[in-house]
């Protein structure tokens, strides 16, 4: 495990397989760390078929530093993911990203297209019931908190999908941030991004017009949402697949019900992307 400072914070990341092997960026969903559940298997499962895996603390995950600009969250950990990059001297990645993360790197590739030589996605958030959970997750409860305690009620708020609580237990630098950010400033960015989870009938998945997806022209591998899965639903990846010229859906890797199911921890069930992965990726670009 390394570290590295971006815009002003510091981001932790991880090299996982040959030194000699393409570089896979792999981003999990919510506001969790790379060492979330599920993310590190999958991780090694590709490291084994020969590539070179960067795991990485976005921006308010895991052990990295609290950040807070951009159009919306995806926006800034995209810019962050950029920056990262050049930093470690890596022209060209493939992006890999299941929920949360496959957001973060559709808007990466649509920011950062010559860094980007193909993208696969799954678990892909969008519909009214997803999004609007999603601000009910990620924005809704600090805004909450700010406007009844300020910033010291965000450093003790904890919530289901990454707490801000843990990210200051885990990095003791990240209380201060809060702090320095301030109360105003905290509400205003909150307030910023609230507004990439309000459904809109031109937006495939939050915060991203469907008329960005032009601007992805690299090869795309889309794994089909289940039928069972409210929060990433089938729907979205058809659109998504629409709006992507030339990507290519294939069907889930995993049961249709495997978010639904009892006893998940976490994106366990990821593991079983690996192969699909490992064969888009091995293709020959045309």
């Amino acid at each position: 495990m390394a570290e590295v400072e971006v815009n002003g914070g510091v981001v932790v990341y991880e090299l996982i397989g040959p030194p000699d092997g393409e570089v896979l960026v792999l981003t999990p969903g919510g506001r969790f760390g790379k060492d979330y559940p599920g993310v590190r298997p999958l991780a090694q499962a590709l490291a084994e078929g020969g590539k070179r895996v960067l795991l990485w603390d976005r921006p308010n995950c895991g052990g990295s530093d609290i950040q807070l600009f951009g159009r919306s969250e995806s926006h800034m950990r995209a810019e962050t993911l950029g920056l990262l990059l050049d930093e470690l001297g890596m022209d060209r990645v493939v992006a890999v990203g299941g929920s949360g993360g496959a957001r973060d790197m559709i808007v990466f590739t649509m920011m950062y297209p010559e860094k980007v030589r193909r993208l696969a996605v799954w678990c892909i958030v969008g519909g009214t019931f997803s999004t609007m959970s999603l601000a009910g997750v990620y924005v809704i409860p600090e805004l909450r908190a700010v406007r009844a305690g300020g910033v010291e009620a965000v450093v003790r708020l904890s919530g289901p999908a990454g707490s801000w609580s843990d990210l200051c237990a885990v990095n003791p630098r990240n209380a201060g941030r809060l702090r320095a950010i301030g109360d105003e400033e905290f509400e205003r960015v909150m307030t910023r991004w609230l507004d990439a989870f309000i459904p809109k009938p031109n937006e495939a998945i939050p915060g991203v017009p469907d008329y960005e997806f032009a601007q992805i022209a690299v090869p795309t591998l889309i794994i089909r949402g289940g039928e069972k899965d409210h929060d990433h639903p089938k729907r979205t990846s058809l659109e998504v697949h629409a709006l992507i010229r030339g990507s290519r859906l294939i069907e889930p890797p995993w049961p249709e019900d495997a978010w639904e199911r009892p006893g998940r921890r976490g994106f366990d069930f990821w593991i079983h992307a690996a192969k699909p992965l490992l064969h888009f990726v091995d293709e020959v670009d045309e």
